[in-house]
């Protein structure tokens, strides 16, 4: 495939990056790459909402810039913040158009109130935002004859300078690999997008979906594209404790915004000792908080205490929460909920400018992957879907700027090498993959994850690394499968992860070295 724009994932940064491209210039041909269903990953999984100032008697966008600066405790990018939330309103007044369906309260919109905001902002349909706008952008862009949609694909690595042996410092499009055929293809593109989201899966316990490795990361780092900030992992306070289907399952923060009290197992309502905000302080902090009580007590849960919503308020708000809570044997509103924090989101990733291109030519990175500066050292809760609109947006208009200027021939695009490994043999069983896919996850999960230490840090880099040397041993000998694509993408992640980690001598955000303290 020879194509324009090449869009990996397609949650709903990329979604929103094609529709922008495609109406503005209907003549450019236009490739998205969705590693399941097209539906599927976390903009999908996203309960809360979009951050965006609607209501300007109480609110102003001072306010939200300042909730933003806060929450990111000193490392966000002012300049960034700014104009994020300068344009949101704009940005969302689109997504309307385009048919999403947000809930109302008297004809406006209803706002509701997550930790770290000072006001109600919080625009959202029940607690299925990110199903209703993944839906409607999904329709849209297949409305469109210049996109073409490729389902069941992952991207296996960058085409760059070293695979054409020229020296533009230019990315030249991807590989990918069939999940079905398990057969790799070679595409390439005058411009490359990666919206590829985090890598949730490098955690046992996480909100993300089972697809979330890193893909577009791993391949970044192995393009030696500039990264940061990749120890700022948030963790969602309020993971259901049971997992529903193999899959850990979101008590969106909106629950706490609306009255929901965190007790330990002892009745006590904790977090107003920890914080004055208590609930609605900013996740790192509520997160510490719940994990501390863990720590602390025989119970490994804490609870949620529901009972001042009314049931009436379950099934309208939070219909998804009320039924699966339900299934479980958790009848809301008298059930407390039993949660525990999970890995959620990535503050850091691909360093990017304020139009989302990376340090690589040709290659922009939008959504979870990229580092904009918007997050620092804490994302404040439901600005994630607004820094995809803005920067999907921003992109969209620099990459059809970018190609009207000199690029190289197609002959060129042409003569781009094949992948070279297809002859090898497929002599290893898939479980070795998913017993080393484990090992991470624990390694990750007890030395790298809410809490770390400078000799867990150091003894979690050894035993990443034997795991990394291992993956590189299965891809240097078999045929590339789908899930060693993952676990090699996976590792790389949590190597540099941890190493970065090392780096930082100060807890900062969601960042917590117990040495620190």
């Amino acid at each position: 495939m020879n194509k324009d724009i090449l869009v990996i994932g397609t949650g709903i940064s990329g979604l929103t990056f094609a529709i922008k491209v495609a109406e503005e210039n209907p003549k450019l041909s236009l490739t998205l790459i969705s590693k399941r269903d097209i539906n599927e990953g976390n903009t999908r999984y996203a309960q809360g909402g979009i951050a965006v100032v609607r209501n300007l008697k109480k609110d102003s966008t001072k306010k939200h810039i300042e909730d933003t600066l806060i929450a990111g405790d000193g490392a966000c990018d002012t300049k960034v913040v700014k104009f994020v939330i300068e344009e949101a309103n704009k940005r969302l007044d689109e997504l309307i158009q385009w048919g999403t369906a947000f809930d109302k309260k008297e004809e406006q919109l209803d706002l509701g109130i997550e930790g770290g905001h000072s006001e109600n902002r919080i625009v959202h349909y029940k607690d299925q935002t990110g199903k209703q706008i993944q839906e409607v952008l999904t329709a849209k862009v297949k409305s469109f004859s210049n996109i073409t949609i490729l389902e069941n694909h992952t991207l296996v690595d960058l085409i760059t300078d070293h695979h054409s042996k020229s020296n533009m410092n230019r990315c030249y499009g991807a590989y990918v690999i069939s999940q079905e055929q398990e057969e790799i293809i070679k595409i390439s593109a005058k411009i490359t997008v990666l919206s590829t989201g985090g890598a949730g899966s490098l955690y046992a316990y996480t909100t993300n979906p089972s697809v979330a490795t890193g893909d577009g990361l791993g391949a970044a780092y192995r393009a030696k594209v500039k990264m940061d900030g990749l120890p700022f992992v948030q963790f969602h306070p309020t993971a259901l404790r049971d997992k529903i289907d193999h899959n850990v399952f979101l008590i969106t923060e909106a629950v706490r915004g609306e009255g929901g009290k965190l007790r330990n197992s002892l009745q006590e309502r904790f977090m107003l000792k920890i914080d004055p905000r208590g609930e609605l302080a900013p996740r790192d902090i509520v997160a510490r908080g719940i994990q501390k009580q863990i720590q602390e007590q025989e119970d490994d849960f804490v609870l949620l205490d529901c009972s001042e919503i009314s049931k009436e308020q379950w099934k309208s708000h939070f219909p998804t929460i009320y039924n699966i809570c339900k299934s479980i044997g958790v009848f809301l509103p008298e059930d407390p909920i039993p949660v525990v924090p999970a890995a959620h989101y990535f503050c850091g990733g691909i360093i990017v400018n304020e139009h989302s291109e990376s340090s690589l030519k040709g290659l922009y990175a939008i959504g979870e992957c990229s580092a904009t500066g918007l997050h620092g050292a804490n994302r404040l809760a439901s600005n994630s879907l607004l820094e995809a609109l803005v920067f999907a947006h921003r992109a969209a208009i620099d990459c059809i700027k970018s190609l009207s200027e000199p690029l190289p021939q197609k002959s060129f695009y042409n003569k781009l090498p094949e992948w070279n490994g297809d002859d090898y043999s497929k002599n290893f069983t898939i479980q070795n993959v998913k017993v080393l896919r484990k090992q991470l996850q624990e390694i990750m999960t007890k030395y790298v994850g809410i809490f770390k230490t400078d000799n867990g840090l150091k003894l979690a880099e050894k035993k990443i690394n034997n795991i990394y040397v291992t993956v590189q041993s299965l891809y240097n000998k078999n045929k590339l499968t789908n899930g060693l694509c993952e676990l090699r993408n996976m590792v790389s992640i949590a190597y540099l992860l941890t190493k970065q980690a090392q780096e930082i001598k100060e807890n900062k955000g969601v960042f917590y070295n117990q040495n620190y303290v």
